[in-house]
């Protein structure tokens, strides 16, 4: 038989083998064997932190987040909400590291993942950058410079190859679409409009996730 689950305050779960030392966590959060969240970091409700995750003191992670297996947030990385990370996805927060310097909480660069974004497994992202609202980033891709919100990425270093609906489904838009140009999803019915800033929802009526 496996391990027990274990039950702390306000409807947490925590798997009997897996170290929690954080008391800034939200209900409704599930954790599994062999994850570890340090004293300092916060995470939402409702997320759900998988084998051998690792939160370090001062990361953040949002309500709903989807944590896979092998997955570290390090301090200074902001996750938010209903974000999901891939199996062994990596988060960066030093961008030019020696094991022989130690450095503080302040020379640490920060990175945010904005909510609703999806990152493929073994994608890497590097820090100092911006990952959209509903972005994605393809399996193993290498994130060097800031995503849009609705951009997908692939390949090394990541490039802009479509835009994809709240649904992940690609959008019939070209890469650079000019503003006032409308797109229509056709696996849920979402529309969107080119804006000067990117793109935008118009009607979202088949999910109800956009806010």
């Amino acid at each position: 038989m496996g391990a027990p689950m274990e039950t702390i305050g306000r409807d947490i779960f925590v798997h009997a083998q897996a170290l929690v030392e954080s008391k800034a966590v939200g209900a409704g959060t599930r954790i599994w064997a062999f994850a570890h969240v340090m004293e300092g970091a916060r995470v939402g409700e409702n997320c759900n932190i998988g084998d051998h995750a690792f939160i370090e003191a001062g990361a953040s992670v949002g309500n709903g987040v989807t944590v896979k297996n092998g997955v570290s947030i390090w301090d200074r990385v902001t996750v938010e909400d209903h974000v999901f990370l891939g199996p062994n996805c990596v988060l960066t927060n030093d961008p030019n590291p020696r094991a022989a310097i130690r450095k503080s909480h302040d020379q640490l660069v920060s990175t945010l993942i904005r909510a609703h974004a999806s990152i493929g497994a073994n994608a890497t992202i590097v820090c100092g950058v911006t990952v959209g609202r509903f972005a994605f980033i393809g399996a193993g891709s290498v994130v060097t410079r800031s995503v849009p919100d609705f951009a997908l990425m692939v390949g090394n270093p990541a490039r802009q190859t479509a835009w994809v609906c709240l649904c992940a489904q690609k959008l019939g838009l070209a890469v650079k679409p000019q503003p006032g140009a409308f797109a229509h999803c056709k696996s849920c019915g979402c529309e969107f409009m080119v804006t000067a800033e990117g793109i935008a929802v118009i009607t979202d009526s088949a999910l109800s996730i956009a806010e």
